[in-house]
């Protein structure tokens, strides 16, 4: 009789299931979208400013665009940038839209990751790292090749630091793969907008402790920075 009663019990509750599944779908909340990745539309007459980047350049882009409001139309992919490799692969689509009059960059901090092999951010001993220096500065090649055809402005951001107890990555890692990008930016001609000693200068005060990200004050610094590398390439009228 107690196993008819436990079995009676067990079918009711594979019956509701379904019914509280779907319950929790309704009841879960929507993610809100992040507005710097909301696209904008051009004022005329004013020149076109790409911001390619992780989330690093999310953060800077609503005040790097509300500082460069009435003389720049900012814009950045509808995503995070992520990874070299995924910017070789995607560069394309990123630059389709129209003409671009100056071309901000910068990848780095998703490539000195480590992640295992479902892809998931893990400590440095448990998995492997994104891209070795060679692996970016080959794809930083790759990056700038395909820029300058655009007939853009280009400047190449520096990899801000890489603080200990950051999580899936080493302290200062970024140091190498900054060298191989200023190697590479240098080669070809490339503006360097120096995040990282800029922000090395004043990390304790806008950089989050054990974390690669920034404080909300930070991010409008750090578009400061962008702003100010990007002003004497800002032609007066667009192209």
């Amino acid at each position: 009789m107690k196993s008819l009663r436990s079995l009676f019990v067990l079918v009711c509750a594979l019956m509701f299931l379904p019914f509280i599944s779907a319950a929790e779908k309704k009841t879960a909340p929507k993610k809100t979208p992040d507005p710097a990745l909301a696209p904008i539309t051009d004022v005329a007459g004013l020149p076109r400013v790409l911001l390619l980047g992780d989330s690093i350049s999310i953060g800077y882009t609503l005040p790097t665009r509300a500082r460069l409001a009435g003389r720049a139309n900012v814009h950045r992919p509808a995503e995070n940038c992520s990874d070299s490799g995924k910017g070789v692969r995607t560069l394309d689509k990123w630059l389709a839209g129209g003409k671009w009059d100056v071309i901000h960059f910068n990848f780095g901090l998703h490539d000195v990751k480590y992640l295992d092999e479902k892809g998931t951010l893990v400590p440095p001993e448990k998995g492997q790292q994104v891209a070795s220096v060679a692996e970016y500065e080959k794809n930083l090649r790759a990056l700038v090749a395909a820029l300058k055809p655009t007939g853009a402005k280009l400047i190449f951001a520096t990899t801000t630091p890489v603080p200990a107890g950051s999580a899936g990555r080493v302290e200062h890692s970024e140091l190498p793969y900054n060298a191989a990008a200023l190697r590479v930016m240098q080669e070809n001609g490339v503006a360097v907008d120096d995040l990282h000693a800029f922000v090395v200068a004043r990390q304790e005060k806008i950089q989050l402790p054990k974390n690669v990200h920034f404080t909300k004050d930070g991010s409008e610094q750090l578009a400061d920075a962008v702003v100010a590398s990007l002003t004497p390439l800002l032609p007066a009228k667009a192209k």
